[in-house]
């Protein structure tokens, strides 16, 4: 489908989403939610695509919800499309996308990332950060609460500590202070920025099984709500069983005896473990 609120762009395998309204800083509209989520669609279905990079247009990465309606922004009752009930946070519909997809999630922060602009990136798997760059969860500033799950995923992120002392006080923060509070995991000269998240996703894309990246991301972040490791255990039995008799093991370790590079055939729309998904499925709207 055609975009209005963002770009995108597939090399190498490395498949690139840019928040594109540069003159608002790329503000969060709800057009902007439905246009990522149908891109994350779009490279999930893609066997080409081997890594997500997440990036924003101009000098900012998001500058959170789009504040043009006023101080009835976040007022559901006062949306022109309010149908009753409770109206689903649109910033949670798109972590709860991104944490369901099947490929390597990298964002490339290159500007100014607060509420939901830094929220977005917490189910993403790399986060890196412009040295320029300025985060905040500004929530408690704005008399509401974080949002798009984030506190399932800030904590489990950066601890629970560093995750509270962030929302309690709402302020904004340096890109050096989230690298020592371990939202991201290194910073970069802006120029630099997009080569080095395109480095990460190359060496994906490039060395690794796409059927094995895939195991893996699901493998450890729904294993962070086990509650006991013989659940990890159990499913590292399956995956190591069903994937062992693969294509991509029998290469991976004939590329490693003779010395070459592996050439990896697998295909995550169609050679998956017949187990996979092993979770239920949870509904949300």
């Amino acid at each position: 489908m055609p975009y209005n609120t963002i770009l995108t762009d597939l090399e190498d395998g490395v498949f690139t989403l840019t928040l594109n309204r540069p003159e608002k800083l790329n503000a969060f509209t709800r057009e902007m939610q439905t246009e990522m989520i149908d891109a994350f669609d779009a490279a999930d279905a893609d066997d080409q695509v081997r890594a997500v990079i997440v990036t924003g247009a101009g000098r900012g990465f998001c500058a959170g919800a789009d504040l043009s309606s006023g101080g009835n922004t976040f007022d559901a009752d006062a949306r022109p499309d309010r149908e009753g009930g409770l109206k689903a946070d649109g910033g949670g519909l798109l972590t709860l996308r991104i944490y369901e997809c099947r490929k390597p999630v990298i964002a490339a922060i290159n500007g100014p990332a607060v509420g939901v602009g830094v929220t977005m990136t917490l189910p993403m798997d790399i986060r890196i950060a412009a040295t320029q760059a300025r985060l905040g969860f500004v929530f408690a500033r704005r008399g509401i609460v974080p949002e798009a799950c984030s506190s399932y995923f800030l904590p489990r992120v950066v601890g629970i500590s560093q995750a509270l002392e962030w929302c309690y006080s709402g302020r904004v923060f340096a890109a050096e202070e989230a690298l020592k509070g371990g939202l991201v995991r290194s910073l970069h000269d802006k120029a630099d920025l997009l080569p080095a998240a395109r480095d990460i996703a190359r060496e994906v894309s490039e060395h690794s099984s796409p059927l094995s990246v895939t195991m893996i991301r699901h493998m450890m972040w729904r294993m962070l709500g086990a509650d006991h490791p013989v659940e990890a255990h159990n499913l590292d039995s399956r995956a190591i069983y069903h994937l062992g008799r693969g294509v991509d093991a029998k290469e991976g370790v004939e590329a490693f005896l003779e010395k070459r590079s592996a050439h990896f055939k697998g295909r995550v729309s169609e050679d998956m473990p017949e187990f996979f998904p092993w979770w239920e499925k949870r509904s949300f709207s």
